[in-house]
């Protein structure tokens, strides 16, 4: 059975963007550095956990402004986060235009898009991808584990990951990786 993974970069203050985030500045102000852990001489066990996490996931799903400020050339190209791994948009109104078939537009909310996201999966996970479509999801009991890699960074503004839930939400730790870029702490969802 599949399970559902929020895994973002967060800086300190909490923030996945910073302000002023569109198409050509999509990490927004400040916030540039986010993910330099995956790119900038990323320790081995920084490697393993990203290689894990693309080995494992089946399908991801992210809101529409997610995808819009990254498809297609300049962003993903062709593919997805995940290259050729199914993408499930949550979006109110489907696009006219036609995009690579790894895309497909869900309209009908974050609920449905999940469900088919993990039907696409099988036995691998779905990864949630942009801060809206967990802190929808979170709530609704849809979220199985957070993995939130913690950068050495203040933004200050922006987009913060946890901003919107309506009540507390009980966690476990199940994994911290201190590196010199980041710490990669993983909780379940408990209640």
């Amino acid at each position: 059975m599949s399970i559902v993974i929020c895994d973002m970069s967060m800086s300190l203050d909490g923030y996945v963007t910073g302000p002023n985030d569109s198409r050509e500045n999509p990490f927004g102000d400040g916030a540039g550095s986010l993910h330099d852990w995956l790119f900038t001489d990323p320790t081995a066990e920084e490697k393993a956990f990203l290689q894990e996490a693309l080995d494992t996931c089946g399908a991801v799903v992210m809101g529409r402004r997610s995808f819009d400020k990254n498809e297609g050339d300049g962003g993903w190209g062709d593919g997805g986060p995940a290259g050729d791994t199914p993408v499930f948009v949550v979006t109110h109104n489907a696009p006219t235009k036609t995009y690579p078939p790894v895309y497909r537009f869900v309209t009908d909310g974050v609920r449905s898009a999940i469900e088919q996201a993990k039907e696409a999966a099988g036995d691998k996970s779905v990864g949630l991808h942009g801060a809206t479509v967990m802190q929808q999801g979170l709530p609704l009991g849809l979220v199985d584990e957070i993995h939130v890699h913690v950068v050495p960074l203040l933004i200050g503004g922006g987009t913060r990951l946890f901003d919107t839930l309506p009540s507390a939400i009980r966690l476990e730790r199940i994994g911290a990786i201190p590196t010199p870029a980041a710490t990669h702490l993983r909780f379940r969802v408990v209640g």
